[in-house]
């Protein structure tokens, strides 16, 4: 990998980060904060994304995916947010974050895999 690369794959997960950032903070003012709603929108934009990405820019793959996306989408928050409903009593909420951002995921990726094959 170049160096050239390197810095542009930092840049871009930087920039992935605040995006991630904006879009939480939008989907709170809509939807409030009970419930982790930009999280999984952001989760599950970005595993659509990276499946997108992968099928139909494999060279974009590392500085789109690793980078940008690297940035934009968290596993970290998406469980501590689980955990946090959890313990605050919301089971069920808790439940549906955590299998629903992972079952949901999978489905998004398989979607952008299968988008980007046919572009």
């Amino acid at each position: 990998m170049s160096p050239l690369l390197f810095i542009a794959a930092a840049l871009a997960g930087g920039v992935g980060a605040v995006l991630r950032y904006l879009v939480d903070l939008g989907v709170a003012k809509i939807a409030g904060r009970r419930f982790p709603w930009g999280i999984l929108l952001v989760n599950l934009s970005g595993s659509f994304a990276l499946g997108l990405v992968t099928a139909a820019l494999p060279d974009q793959a590392f500085l789109l995916g690793a980078g940008l996306l690297g940035g934009y989408t968290t596993f970290s928050t998406a469980m501590l947010d689980a955990v946090a409903l959890w313990r605050d009593g919301a089971r069920r909420a808790a439940a549906f974050d955590a299998i629903g951002m992972l079952l949901l995921g999978l489905l998004a990726a398989g979607l952008g895999l299968a988008l980007g094959s046919l572009l």
